[in-house]
């Protein structure tokens, strides 16, 4: 197989990332920025280079410059749009289970909702319920479990404690998910 047909794995892209994004300018810094010792790095970027991903260019006798390739910014762009796709897909599988949750509780007469926290995740949680065709739905904010709202609080937040919480007025939505997660893989495996 040519090396350069290789695909790059992870550690070959965080190096592309680093150096398409100018946040280190020798292996030192480098091999800092990736938590890596000095020969790893320098056997990375040397793989890379040979790929053609990364070029070098002498400063003088003891400074050089890295640099991406054009082949390297298409790579990372590949990459780029690669993960942003599966973010997204990932977003709408989250949704989805999120809706057949609150569908759940809207279907056991659950009306009033409070969204607890201030995470992109708390912003998905009201988006859902506000995009529902559930009739009926109010959706508000608490800032936290102290408030005593008239509806069911959803904490949406993965620092609250809630062991004591009594079920019939709060519901850990990542905990929920999280336990459907769990569910559906030990589904797949048996």
């Amino acid at each position: 197989m040519n090396a350069s047909k290789d695909p790059l794995n992870e550690r070959d892209f965080e190096l592309i990332n680093i150096v398409g994004g100018q946040l280190a300018s020798n292996q030192r810094d480098l091999s800092r920025y990736m938590n890596l010792s000095l020969g790893m790095t320098n056997m990375l970027l040397k793989r890379l280079v040979t790929k053609g991903y990364i070029r070098i260019k002498q400063l003088d006798r003891r400074k050089v410059e890295y640099f991406l390739t054009p082949k390297g910014f298409a790579e990372k762009m590949r990459k780029s749009v690669k993960y942003t796709l599966k973010t997204i897909s990932s977003i709408g599988l989250i949704k989805k289970q999120l809706l057949d949750i609150l569908g759940n509780l809207y279907a056991k007469g659950h009306r009033k909702f409070y969204v607890l926290g201030d995470s992109d995740f708390a912003q998905l949680v009201e988006s859902a319920l506000i995009q529902s065709q559930w009739g009926g739905v109010e959706v508000g904010r608490v800032k936290s479990l102290s408030e005593n709202p008239d509806g069911l609080v959803l904490i949406c937040r993965e620092d609250e404690n809630s062991p004591e919480l009594s079920g019939e007025r709060y519901v850990d939505l990542i905990k929920e998910l999280a336990s459907r997660e769990n569910n559906e893989f030990e589904a797949v495996e048996r």
